[in-house]
């Protein structure tokens, strides 16, 4: 399997309403996750109303890989803490399988905290950032 193969999966399982794909031929095995639906419905009500000052939305990674700050070491970052975002801003890039996958903000807000530095691995569902 080539890496377009496995884009091409990847893109389509994101275009599908599939939550979970399990895919193993030979040595290549490769398992996609979509967050939990009950957990975006939640998302969309809490955007709709006025979000207490200690309520922050935890941003956890999709998948497992490399965390990247900026699109490259010598860019700034996407975004810093104490930064306003808008939902579907680019926040991070996380590398997996040589495929660079940008992370966008599921909520608007301002970034509280960022967990990860430039090049920190990070595995699946560990908390990227807070946004309050």
């Amino acid at each position: 399997m080539d890496i377009k193969q496995i884009q091409n999966i990847i893109r389509d399982f994101e275009n599908s309403n599939i939550t979970n794909l399990e895919i193993e031929l030979d040595n290549f095995k490769i398992k996609l996750n979509k967050s939990d639906v009950k957990q975006i419905s939640q998302i969309k009500h809490v955007e709709n109303v006025p979000v207490s000052e200690n309520l922050g939305y935890h941003v956890k990674s999709p998948l497992v890989g490399t965390f990247y700050a900026a699109k490259s070491p010598q860019d700034e970052p996407f975004v810093r803490s104490g930064q306003k975002v808008n939902k579907g801003d680019t926040l991070c890039i996380i590398e997996a399988m040589k495929i660079m996958n940008e992370i966008t903000a599921p909520v608007a807000g301002e970034i509280e905290t960022i967990k990860l530095k430039n090049g920190d691995p990070i595995g699946f569902e560990d908390v990227i950032l807070t946004i309050k």
